[in-house]
């Protein structure tokens, strides 16, 4: 699978995803009426796909590193918050540790990539890259070798 925009990045999709299901959880009940908590979860989720997609809007691995490790700390934040959200009682037990397990293991993704990034040797614009397997088809790869292992632990 090519990668043309940071739509088609499997990181985006997963932290788009976690970002709908923070936002569908915290318009209800309690939860919704505690804004401090409702809005700082949404804020850092929000920041992890946004942060995936500026970065990849502009030049370099090496920016790409500094976005995706501000990406990787919202990651933390979120799975932290969500811990307040499951002791609050805002949310089931096992849904809200299975929103936990889907952070972690975006940020296991995220940090997979930032390794793979500081071990290429581009660090030009976007545009200049070598003719050589992109940073993206990596990420693809690596992707692909997630799900089979866990497809595999299952």
């Amino acid at each position: 699978m090519s990668v043309k925009y940071f739509e088609d990045l499997e990181i985006w999709k997963l932290s788009r995803k976690l970002t709908n299901k923070i936002y569908n959880i915290s318009n209800d009940g309690k939860f919704a009426k505690d804004f401090g908590l409702r809005d700082q979860i949404r804020r850092a989720a929000v920041s992890i796909m946004s942060n995936i997609a500026e970065r990849y809007e502009r030049c370099g691995n090496q920016e790409f590193i500094q976005f995706l490790s501000i990406a990787k700390a919202s990651c933390g934040e979120v799975r932290s918050q969500l811990y307040v959200v499951m002791d609050q009682g805002y949310m089931n037990k096992k849904e809200c540790e299975q929103l936990i397990d889907n952070d972690r293991k975006l940020s296991i993704m995220i940090n997979n990539f930032i390794e793979y990034l500081k071990e290429g040797t581009y660090k030009g614009t976007k545009y200049k890259m070598p003719k050589q397997k992109s940073s993206k088809e990596k990420l693809d790869e690596m992707v692909e070798q997630i799900k089979a292992k866990k497809e595999k632990d299952e």
